[in-house]
């Protein structure tokens, strides 16, 4: 079991690595093809540096070339992965059936796609569409293969959604952005009824518990834009 779960990790940690090639081009608007190269001197990462967690750790966190900082965000993103990865493997182990590996898969989606959404909303206060609508597609057929009930999934992406379209139509795009009404159905159908509601809960409970402090230790002002994406997420992570 133990073997399993580090290989799990491992595995998650690789997968990691690729979301931080997907996150970065997304925003530079590159092809996720090609090698990835140092974003100060545009060097070549040779494969010996490519190594999840541990290359940054035997670099000291600066590219080999140029000395440049390598941002803390990719061993981040890639410990993150292999952690939730692992997790989720252990907490529905042991898998006896086929359907049983394919949910497991299907979480490990979820939660890749996660990850993005809460990095990219993070780093930019930006939930972009061509994340959300796909896996909004594949989240409801992957759930009804597995079992869900299709309108319980669409009830939840109806609270979800609507619960931020109605935030939105009243606030006229002030309060949030329409990127949260379609993370709002994604959620809706990745959980289901009635545990959406739990998420979003979880949500503004996150949100809440983080917000406060920075409010009171002056890092943020009451209606200062916050990554509210991120809590979302998060919350989604939880949930699941």
């Amino acid at each position: 079991m133990v073997y399993f779960v580090l290989f799990v990790f491992v595995i998650g940690l690789i997968i990691g690595s690729f979301l931080n090639v997907v996150l970065y081009r997304m925003h530079t608007k590159e092809s996720l093809g090609g090698r990835s190269k140092c974003p100060s001197c545009q060097t070549v990462i040779a494969w010996y540096d490519n190594f999840p967690v541990v290359s940054y750790i035997m670099l000291s966190g600066k590219c080999r070339h140029c000395n440049a900082l390598i941002s803390y965000n990719y061993p981040l993103v890639e410990g993150i992965t292999g952690v939730l990865f692992a997790l989720a493997f252990f907490v529905a182990y042991p898998y006896t059936t086929s359907m049983e590996m394919f949910s497991l898969i299907v979480t490990w989606i979820f939660i890749a796609t996660l990850i993005i959404i809460f990095f990219y909303d993070l780093r930019w206060y930006l939930i972009l569409d061509i994340v959300t609508i796909p896996v909004i597609v594949f989240a409801f057929v992957a759930n009804v293969v597995l079992g869900e009930v299709w309108w319980k999934l669409l009830l939840a992406a109806a609270i979800g959604g609507g619960f931020f379209l109605l935030q939105f139509l009243v606030s006229k795009g002030r309060w949030i952005g329409g990127g949260d009404i379609r993370l709002g159905v994604l959620m809706g159908v990745m959980v289901g009824f009635p545990m959406i509601l739990v998420a979003m809960m979880a949500a503004y409970l996150i949100g809440t518990i983080i917000s406060l402090p920075l409010v009171f230790l002056g890092n943020k002002q009451m209606g200062d834009k916050i990554p509210f994406g991120t809590f979302l997420a998060l919350a989604t992570v939880i949930t699941l």
